[in-house]
């Protein structure tokens, strides 16, 4: 039997549970290849016959002939800035510090190239804590999305689902933290039941995706690399929460925080590091110390493949390579190929000019359309090359009528669908195109892209053509009528019907699209007014019901599959700019908000509460395909262009960067879903 560290033992992890033959088992195993590497899409896989003791043993001997032959090659070799701390003892042998069965991941599958250890890569960055970045583009996960947008294992070595509500999570033998202390079981016991059910720790509870119907889910530790979430119905979001860019942590390194932990620390100590720290409380020391996704600790153990090496406050943050990195390439070659990473902190209006004047290796943060020709020019004159990836957003840009206003008037004419048709289809989409994005867009409304599986033309299109004569028609039907002869229409109340779109500004282009959407809107006798705000002010005045329109990206997730979450497509949260009340409602379960009282927003709710009861591949594509169905129709979200070019600036010496990509934050985590781990650079590597 292994050996546990003190207090592994604790009375609710030590149930057990019988398998069922029902399972669903996700694995390194045979039938989808990622490079050396099976994956399967664990929630449509069928049940899988044969003991989890001989599928372990066929992963780990499928790993162990990759590394063995690459060994027999002579390919396997020490990354050489690791070789002088390995050859001194004070870092052991990449054979004994890579799991067992360490994730296999070739390049060539995507069109790539195995490469070579070297060199540090140069980013930009606009604020410090932007270290988090790195979490992201290092996009190390218990489960992650590949570019096709289905779910694999990364640090998990193996997932077992049942019945869509039960599943058993396998580490990796031997996977070790960047300290080189084991990952093990212990790491999520500790996190369980010493930090998100401690109620010290967390006084609101559990986070939504541990809830079903506001039920937690029952934890337990089966071995030392064998851990079980089990709830009483299905939970659709318990994956992908853990595959998102910011993703939803179940494990910490328990072996550093219990020194910040009443249970475990001493007292005094305790105290003391509180007062040295500047802290309110124990509490607020472990959050400070713990946040892996801030990243801005120098001392917390991670896994991701770069680790930072930088104590902040600082301008320029180095990151090294982690030596316990879990992933390998076929020939033996321990992950990322690329030693390390350097972020500069700039003002962000100097990065796209410091791009392209070559300063960054690899760019896409900070940069936008409107960069693209300034990053052509310095591209004739620097070393780099500028790709355009698509934007994976349902729309660049979408206007986002608010139907929950508190202006009765206001409110009553937003929602008449007549109303939100005829203001989609006065807006000139093809001028807006042509002027603002040089014809290279999409135009079409607010919806998902032809790369989702559910995609139709006909979501895109629906009342997205530019006619201003049924615009006219739509607004006259709908009592909106210029009476008094000034080319503005009048409100039911005689005020004119001029709206006042609220902008935070963060999209250069965002000015350009609105004086094109005024001068459409004009001729239909309908006025707009502009107002520049923050991003917290503008949320703040929607939920309050303040803005009567507002202006921001469309669907985040451009790009879902049936298995992926449709709750951007129903009011279930206070942050939706067309109907912050109800989201809130749906979020605060009752407490704040209104309940919705809209019949085609109440239909899209309920289908979302069906689609996240139901297991059913099919019926999940019904649902996912009726929600588009009305949202399309209802225009919810006045989409204007969609599949804007993303510049992205790569160093005419970095290889592995797809020449074509999505640039998506959810779900892709941005560069992360392409492997930065395997990107490397050719020729004599950059110091």
């Amino acid at each position: 039997m292994p050996s546990f560290p003190a207090g592994f033992d604790s009375p609710n992890t030590r149930r057990r549970q019988s398998h069922r033959n029902d399972r669903m088992d996700w694995r390194s195993g045979p039938e989808r290849w990622y490079g050396s590497v099976v994956m399967e899409n664990i929630v449509g896989s069928e049940p899988i016959a044969g003991s989890g003791k001989m599928r372990r043993l066929m992963g780990w001997l499928a790993a162990v002939v990759v590394l063995a032959s690459a060994a027999a090659a002579g390919a396997v070799e020490e990354p050489p800035v690791l070789r002088e701390r390995v050859a001194a003892g004070t870092l052991p042998t990449m054979a004994e510090r890579l799991p067992s069965a360490p994730l296999i991941v070739d390049p060539r599958e995507r069109g790539g190239s195995l490469g070579r250890h070297g060199g540090r890569l140069k980013t930009l960055m606009g604020s410090a804590k932007d270290t988090r970045m790195m979490v992201v583009y290092g996009y190390a996960r218990l489960v992650r999305y590949t570019p096709e947008w289905r779910l694999m294992p990364d640090i998990l070595e193996r997932l077992e689902v049942e019945e869509g509500r039960v599943f058993t999570f396998h580490l990796r033998d031997g996977h070790r933290w960047s300290d080189g202390h084991p990952f093990t079981a212990e790491d999520f016991r500790y996190a369980w039941e010493d930090v998100l059910t401690d109620p010290e720790m967390t006084a609101f509870g559990l986070p939504g995706f541990l809830l079903v119907d506001g039920t937690p889910p029952s934890f337990e530790v089966l071995d030392a690399t064998t851990i079980r979430y089990a709830w009483p119905k299905p939970n659709p979001h318990f994956l992908h929460a853990l595959a998102g860019p910011r993703p939803e942590y179940l494990y910490m390194p328990a072996h550093y925080l219990r020194a910040f932990h009443a249970r475990y620390a001493d007292p005094a100590e305790l105290d003391r590091m509180v007062a040295k720290e500047r802290r309110r409380n124990w509490v607020e020391l472990h959050y400070a110390k713990g946040a892996q996704y801030r990243n801005d600790n120098l001392d917390l153990p991670t896994l991701q493949p770069w680790m930072l090496a930088t104590r902040p406050p600082a301008s320029l943050f180095r990151f090294h390579r982690n030596p316990y990195f879990h992933r390998v390439d076929p020939q033996g070659r321990q992950l990322p190929y690329i030693d390390g990473v350097v972020i500069s902190i700039v003002s962000p209006k100097l990065i796209p000019a410091k791009a392209a004047a070559g300063d960054s290796d690899l760019q896409a943060r900070a940069l936008g359309f409107d960069n693209t020709a300034v990053l052509k020019r310095g591209a004739k004159r620097n070393p780099i090359e500028v790709l355009l990836w698509r934007s994976a957003t349902g729309a660049e840009l979408a206007l986002y009528p608010n139907l929950t206003v508190v202006d009765p008037v206001w409110r009553e004419v937003l929602r008449n669908p007549d109303v939100r048709r005829a203001l989609s289809l006065a807006v000139n989409r093809h001028e807006i195109n042509q002027v603002v994005f040089y014809g290279l867009a999409d135009q079409g409304g607010n919806t998902v892209l032809p790369e989702s599986p559910l995609f139709r033309p006909e979501y895109a299109s629906k009342w997205t053509r530019y006619d201003p004569g049924e615009a006219r028609r739509l607004l006259d039907g709908a009592g909106l009528v210029d009476s008094d002869g000034d080319g503005v229409r009048e409100l039911p109340d005689g005020r004119p019907f001029r709206i006042l779109v609220e902008t935070a500004g963060e999209k250069p282009t965002e000015t350009d699209v609105l004086q094109l959407v005024t001068d459409s809107w004009r001729g239909v006798g309908v006025a707009l007014l502009i107002k520049p705000t923050q991003r917290d002010l503008l949320r703040n005045r929607t939920v309050a019901g303040q803005t009567v329109m507002s202006i921001w990206k469309g669907l985040e997730n451009g790009v879902p599959t049936p298995r992926m979450s449709p709750h951007e497509l129903a009011p279930t949260s206070q942050v939706q700019l067309g109907w912050a009340k109800w989201g809130q409602h749906f979020e605060s379960r009752e407490r704040a908000g209104e309940p919705v009282d809209d019949a085609a927003a109440a239909e899209l709710l309920r289908l979302y509460k069906a689609w996240e009861k139901t297991t059913d591949p099919a019926r999940r594509t019904e649902i996912w395909t009726r929600m588009l169905e009305i949202h399309a129709d209802q225009v919810f979200s006045i989409g204007i262009v969609r599949g804007v070019p993303q510049p992205v600036v790569v160093s005419d010496r970095l290889r592995n960067v797809p020449k074509e990509g999505l640039y998506a934050w959810q779900p892709g985590a941005h560069f992360g879903v392409y492997n930065p781990d395997t990107f490397w650079f050719d020729g004599e590597p950059p110091r």
